[in-house]
């Protein structure tokens, strides 16, 4: 079985800060030596711990962009 890894490639954005310093943030991640991808999801203040999440190829992002783009807030 692989080990796995990750590396943060790119902080992109801090979206919301949570309790005890982590904040839900869109980084561009790289896990276990693959391409980086977009990831949204919680993550401690030193960035070695982490919530569960989403993870989006840069196409799917732009999707999203598109479809958020159309709401009404």
């Amino acid at each position: 079985m692989d080990e796995f890894s990750f590396k943060i490639e790119e902080e992109v954005a801090v979206i919301s800060n949570g309790k005890g310093g982590w904040n839900l943030e869109l980084n561009k991640v790289s896990w276990s030596g693959r391409p980086a991808k977009y990831d949204l999801r919680p993550w401690s203040p030193d960035h070695q711990k982490m919530g569960k999440g989403l993870t989006f190829t840069e196409e799917e992002l732009k999707a999203l962009k598109e479809k958020l783009n159309e709401l009404t807030l």
